[in-house]
């Protein structure tokens, strides 16, 4: 199967989670109009994804919706792979589920099961996915990705899906991911960035973004498999900061996600990153859709 086409840079966003739902619709119909062909929105404790991308496809002409991440732990496979496999049939070439095995508070946390050997429930869920029956009309070419930070979640999202979505990685994790992965597989990592060029106000944007991911060991230990020391993580020092988050002018903030197409990347999903986590941030996202027209 060849690989979707998602456009070079989209956008990966909570915000339209945190607006009315009338509002997010005529909101991403903007979006669509500013050129951008895939958002991706995320799962957590926000909206429950398939109906919130079916809501947000509706109105929409011809954007791709993409979940990043709907936890494996939130559904059962059958449930998953019914999901998976109405909202593609029902917008054909424009739904992607983005899936994984989340982390281990939000899963203990919120939904009050066992998280262990991550990798392995992967496999096991592929594979109940894989044999769930669906007997209502089906999609022509569903397509699912990995929410894959390690080697072997890699490989597994290469050989078993479309592909993977690493989120809150740096650029050489992108390089890393496209060794592993080979050629054939959608790679598709998520790209912080703040739109300041104020050094102190840029990076306490980024502080407060990160500021949940670095609790969450999944993140912290992929860094430190990276080479980032354990406690430069965790205190959001500099050059993590800036590892994780592209932040300046129009062009440095592009600087940062060529680098990820140069290193490997099919698509780049930007999330942008203002003072006010719960607004639409629609100036900006017009700033990146200029600017990314010639890429």
């Amino acid at each position: 199967m060849s690989k979707i086409d998602l456009g070079k840079v989209g956008l990966w966003t909570a915000t339209f989670d945190m607006q009315p739902m009338k509002k997010s619709q005529e909101a991403i119909a903007q979006v669509e109009a500013m050129g951008f062909k895939t958002v991706w929105v995320p799962e957590a404790v926000l909206r429950e994804p398939f109906a919130s991308t079916s809501l947000l496809l509706s109105a929409t002409k011809n954007m791709v919706l993409a979940t990043g991440i709907a936890s494996i732990h939130a559904r059962t496979a059958q449930t998953m792979n019914s999901g998976w496999r109405t909202v593609s049939e029902a917008f054909p070439d424009r739904f992607v589920l983005g899936m994984g095995v989340s982390h281990a508070p939000m899963v203990e946390g919120a939904h009050k099961v066992n998280y262990s050997k991550p990798y392995s429930t992967m496999v096991q869920y592929l594979d109940h996915m894989d044999a769930a029956a669906f007997f209502s009309p089906q999609p022509a070419a569903p397509r699912r990705v990995l929410a894959a930070l390690g080697p072997k979640m890699l490989k597994l999202a290469a050989d078993r899906c479309d592909g993977a979505h690493p989120y809150f990685i740096p650029v050489e994790h992108t390089v890393e991911a496209r060794n592993i992965m080979g050629a054939e597989a959608l790679l598709a990592p998520e790209q912080a960035v703040v739109f300041e060029t104020d050094p102190a106000k840029a990076r306490t944007i980024a502080r407060t973004h990160m500021s949940t991911y670095t609790r969450l060991p999944n993140y912290v230990n992929n860094l430190i498999r990276m080479g980032y020391k354990e406690e430069d993580i965790v205190n959001q020092a500099d050059n993590v900061v800036d590892a994780i988050v592209a932040w300046g002018t129009t062009d440095q903030v592009l600087s940062r996600v060529k680098a990820h197409l140069d290193g490997g990347a099919d698509h780049v999903c930007v999330q942008v990153l203002t003072e006010d986590v719960r607004a639409l941030p629609m100036s900006q996202w017009q700033e990146l859709a200029d600017a990314t027209r010639s890429i």
